[in-house]
């Protein structure tokens, strides 16, 4: 990385509001409390992605506003669902899903992504459709996965929050980045935080 690119992420980091680096941080508390199976995650969800919702509809990205409202609903969900698993047991409990399911989940996330990354390339309303869809359907995709403590979710995220990683540092959001860099890593983390604990309610 050269001087001009280290300039231009510390540009970066001088440019963020204080709103935009308190919405990170939960958004940095959500994971790691995610990954410790604790319900509270979805409170710092709910209220990291109140802001970006607020931050993106004024700074006129429509599109982000609503994906995070997206967001807002899933969090309420994720914690009703963490809360209320039901009858037989007083926590919802981590599964597995057969290679059969994950196959039918990303076919769909491909087919939808490749009809958004189409649309998105015909108006020009993205600087990187492909990336831009792709990531996107997933985030959506793989936030319901999450909230059914569905063990492989983390993979996904793994490979979405990589991929948001390129995207942003190609479209220029490189303090974002760095933050999507951060939460790949934890992605790993609460990976192998929740193998852990899906082997101990196997036991």
């Amino acid at each position: 990385m050269n001087q001009d690119n280290y300039q231009a992420i510390l540009t970066a980091f001088h440019q963020m509001s204080g709103w935009e680096i308190t919405a990170a941080l939960m958004g940095v508390a959500y994971i790691l409390l995610a990954a410790r199976e604790s319900q509270w995650c979805w409170l710092f969800a709910f209220l990291s992605t109140l802001v970006y919702t607020a931050l993106f509809w004024e700074g006129q990205l429509p599109m982000q506003a609503l994906l995070n409202f997206y967001y807002m609903g899933m969090a309420i969900y994720g914690f009703w669902l963490w809360h209320h698993p039901g009858k037989q047991t007083d926590t919802l409990l981590i599964s597995r899903w057969p290679m059969k399911k994950h196959l039918g989940f990303i076919v769909v996330g491909l087919a939808v992504s490749a009809l958004l990354s189409a649309y998105l390339q015909h108006s020009g309303q993205s600087q990187s459709p492909v990336l831009d869809a792709y990531t996107t359907v997933f985030s959506v995709m793989n936030t319901w996965l999450i909230a059914k403590k569905v063990l492989e979710n983390w993979l996904y995220w793994v490979v979405v929050d990589g991929a948001a990683t390129l995207l942003y540092v190609q479209t220029g959001y490189y303090a974002t980045a760095v933050l999507f860099v951060l939460n790949t890593i934890l992605a790993m983390v609460g990976f192998i935080s929740w193998i852990k604990l899906y082997r101990q309610q196997t036991a």
